[in-house]
């Protein structure tokens, strides 16, 4: 079955949604206008059960199915769209650019959130399914924690979620195609902090000093090691550096500097590799240049891993949305990080990428969600639903 009818329907409404929220964006757990949109909607929708304030600011929707009828509760399936923005400034010149300074729709939040809105307008309207579809829409996946927090707040339990799935688009895939895999699909990733001590001076003397900026140089180096000489090359990893402070004026040997950074590996050994060597490495730079460094290791998102059986099954359903030959059931792991994993920690489910066309690169200020993808993943939703819970 193809894109469902009603979905292409209901896409110029969908698509009005979903430029409604990138005019309007907000960050993290500060979301009284999108999850007041989502409640208000599914309310509208005529969902059974309509949730705020799951998670801080999250919004659950239950839709119970018209199948079956014997008294059993069935099986309840969670679905999740992730709903906050991020603080960049907006590039693009469309008539529904940010009207938020220095606030975003970088990552297609907003049109993770309107599809979501989407399939459950149509799942109220047909419950053409037996069981219950519980619709999860989740704040501050960018670096927040929100499924976290959700988790936290007792989401599976209390709604009884037997298997979650989770979608994100993905720009460079052609619209129309989905990509997923079994096992892991997106990367750990921890915080890496590096404080440096040295010997501050006159830059005219810098055999006085103990020179932070340099010893800091000769880290960042150093660090690069770590991969390419500790890590199994039949393993992923990756460290990023990606902040150098020290210093406030051109004729001062600062004293302290500061390196930021990220770690990001796909196997817990690794994870644990990778800290233990950051350390390490800092430490001995450091005193080779007679200064002192500490390392602030701080873990953040797990590895997100499909379970096998359900990856499997989300890979069929896309098929049957897009075709069988437009979807990759093998991709290759992406080293970025999605809060999601800790939903797959909790229960059995499945995440999939679907192509956003030839669009800018997530978190670029010149991205835009592609609406030609509404169709698909709305279609994907309702089918995922209606075919795992088919009666």
């Amino acid at each position: 079955m193809p894109i469902v009818n009603r979905i292409s329907d209901l896409h110029a409404q969908i698509t009005e949604w979903r430029r409604d929220l990138h005019a309007h964006p907000e960050l993290r757990y500060d979301l009284p206008r999108t999850a007041g949109l989502v409640a208000e909607k599914l309310r509208a929708f005529g969902c059974d059960e309509v949730v705020p304030g799951i998670g801080r600011s999250g919004v659950v929707g239950v839709i119970r199915g018209a199948k079956g009828g014997n008294g059993a509760p069935g099986k309840v399936i969670g679905l999740r769209a992730d709903m906050d923005a991020l603080p960049i400034e907006e590039a693009n010149d469309v008539p529904h650019r940010s009207t938020v300074p220095g606030k975003m729709h970088a990552c297609g939040h907003d049109g993770h959130t309107a599809m979501l809105l989407g399939a459950a307008r149509h799942l109220a309207e047909t419950r053409n399914f037996a069981g219950t579809a519980v619709v999860i829409f989740q704040p501050a996946e960018e670096g927040g924690a929100g499924a976290l927090a959700m988790i936290k707040d007792g989401l599976f339990e209390r709604f009884g979620i037997d298997e979650v799935y989770g979608m994100h688009n993905a720009p460079g895939l052609p619209v129309g195609r989905f990509a997923t895999r079994t096992g892991p699909i997106m990367a750990a990733q921890d915080l890496v902090t590096i404080d440096i001590e040295g010997v501050g001076g006159h830059a005219a003397r810098p055999h006085l000093s103990i020179d932070t900026v340099l010893v800091g140089a000769q880290i960042v180096s150093a660090l690069q090691s770590v991969v390419s000489r500790n890590v199994d090359p039949l393993k992923a990893a990756v460290v990023s550096i990606c902040m150098f402070q020290a210093g406030n004026t051109d004729n001062v040997i600062p004293q302290t500097a500061r390196l930021r950074g990220t770690a990001r590996s796909l196997a817990p050994e690794v994870r644990d590799l990778l800290e233990e060597r950051i350390g390490r490495i800092a430490e001995a730079t450091a005193a080779a240049y007679g200064a002192k460094a500490r390392l602030d290791y701080r873990r953040g998102y797990p590895v997100l891993v499909n379970h096998a059986r359900e990856a499997g099954f989300a890979a069929g359903v896309a098929g049957e949305v897009a075709g069988a030959d437009k979807v990759d059931p093998n991709i290759a792991p992406f080293m970025g990080a999605e809060d999601f994993a800790y939903m797959l920690e909790q229960r059995p489910g499945a995440f999939v990428f679907v192509g956003n066309g030839d669009s800018a690169g997530l978190h670029n200020p010149a991205y835009d969600f592609n609406d030609e993808v509404i169709p698909y993943g709305t279609s994907y939703w309702v089918r995922l639903v209606e075919t795992a819970l088919p009666g």
